[in-house]
């Protein structure tokens, strides 16, 4: 789980862009090589990232921008996100919804998402239909316009999203009102789907400034995956994105979070079945692929130790046996970002047991790596699932072209989960030892604990009749 969530997260650095990606396969190994991806610069800046997979007749195309909440202001919080729906409100050629009407007409499906650091679209269809695809994409990419009414339409359809996603649920807002203890200079301390008083306030020319603002060629780069021919996809990308005039990416100001120094708790009531506790530790992130020495590496393996498969350390210590304390307990532990980086412990506790007791179960199993270390066995173990993982994703085209996406919007080379995999192969006991007992004392620490209330306590419904649109 811990590898799979690296993949999808963006960082800082932005690549300097290359004709073509170099190939780490060896000479002799052709069929390697033939299959390596590839990666360009078209002549407005955009980046091209092309993958060849023969097994079937599909394709998939994905808009990477890197641009996402940690790029907003205070005031517009969720606008990343609300532009991500007007993207599907047409252009001067094509009306609102027409978009997804033709991806389906051809067979295809399709969807966007919108993260802290970063935007993607997608379509998957049938190879013979990328051409269409990629026509379409290029042009909202360019052209994106509606009209207020649609937007005042739309605006409505992300206040539900946040009402279903995070206002409905309380591990939600708990989580939600965690970042926003845990991050104060940060952008991170803003949700991604923004605060409902700056959604209220949003206008239409709030969202238009932020496409004309971020989405340039410079900081974009479409990736496609499939059954495809390097060549030909290169020429269409040419074709459609690379007439698009080229314009500069805006400058970054530096927004660095001040050292935490004490501990910072956040109590929370809301209507629900059981309690919920999270611990935050503010660790270090990663700064280069090539970082021997980082901690990163061993945090990441500590984080799969405690929770990277069924009956780890914290399921067996926690969940298990007469005197659990927890019905379920996790762990996780951020890498790569834009901005700082978290290892999470979270729990549920058992019947008859506090928040409390699961806040110090969670904490000890820490301790215990620290101060008995782990085992040549359990890091072996961990070592093998991740290669696996390598493995069977390359099943998927989508997973391939996710993995692309990402190590271009962190700045990484293309071969990036492959060679984390082989830093990861390398962290000792020594090493997972040694940051069990570095990064998880109270200065480091954010605790955020949902306390129940009667669930008859829950608000009655608003009588809200859900306004035409997509929830994404």
């Amino acid at each position: 789980m811990a590898l799979c969530a690296l993949w999808a997260m963006p960082a800082q650095a932005q690549p300097t862009p290359v004709s073509a990606a170099p190939s780490t396969a060896a000479p002799s190994d052709a069929a390697a090589a033939a299959s390596a991806p590839r990666q360009f610069t078209l002549a407005n800046g955009m980046t091209l990232l092309v993958q060849p997979d023969r097994r079937a007749p599909t394709a998939v195309q994905m808009l990477w921008v890197r641009v996402g909440s940690v790029d907003e202001v205070d005031g517009t919080s969720g606008v990343a996100h609300v532009l991500e729906h007007m993207m599907f409100k047409g252009t001067k050629d094509i009306k609102p919804g027409e978009f997804s009407r033709r991806v389906a007409a051809l067979g295809g499906q399709e969807n966007a998402f919108t993260t802290r650091d970063y935007t993607g679209y997608y379509q998957q269809i049938p190879v013979a239909s990328l051409e269409q695809v990629m026509k379409l994409e290029s042009d909202r990419f360019a052209n994106n316009q509606w009209s207020d009414d649609e937007f005042k339409r739309e605006i409505e359809v992300v206040k539900e999203e946040r009402r279903l996603r995070t206002e409905d649920q309380p591990r939600a807002l708990l989580g939600e009102q965690q970042n926003a203890a845990v991050f104060t200079a940060s952008p991170y301390h803003r949700p991604v789907v923004g605060w409902m008083s700056d959604l209220d306030a949003m206008t239409p020319d709030d969202a238009r400034a932020f496409f004309r603002h971020w989405y340039v060629p410079a900081n974009a780069a479409v990736v496609v995956v499939g059954d495809v021919d390097v060549a030909q996809v290169r020429a269409l990308a040419e074709k459609y994105y690379g007439s698009i005039p080229a314009r500069a990416v805006p400058a970054r100001k530096p927004r660095t979070e001040p050292a935490q120094r004490g501990i910072r708790r956040i109590e929370f009531k809301a209507p629900a079945e059981q309690a919920y506790v999270s611990l935050a530790f503010r660790i270090p992130q990663l700064e280069s692929i090539d970082a021997a020495d980082s901690d990163v590496w061993a945090l990441e393996v500590l984080s799969a130790v405690l929770d990277g498969y069924t009956g780890a350390r914290l399921d067996r210590a926690l969940t298990q046996g007469p005197d659990r304390v927890a019905d379920s307990a996790g762990a996780y532990s951020g890498l790569a970002g834009r901005g700082p980086q978290l290892f999470m412990l979270v729990g549920v506790p058992a019947h008859g047991k506090s928040a409390e007791a699961v806040e110090a179960a969670l904490r000890a199993q820490v301790a215990r790596v620290a101060k008995e270390g782990v085992s040549e066995a359990e890091l072996a173990r961990v070592k093998t699932q991740w290669v696996a993982s390598q493995t069977y994703k390359r099943d998927s085209v989508m997973a391939q072209a996710r993995e692309l996406g990402s190590n271009w919007v962190q700045g990484l080379p293309l071969d990036t989960s492959a060679r984390i995999v082989a830093k990861l192969q390398t962290v000792t006991p020594a090493q997972v030892q040694a940051v069990a007992a570095k990064y998880f004392g109270d200065d480091q620490l954010t605790v955020a604990t949902l306390r129940p209330l009667p669930l008859e306590a829950r608000p009655r419904g608003r009588g809200f009749a859900a306004p035409q649109g997509e929830l994404r």
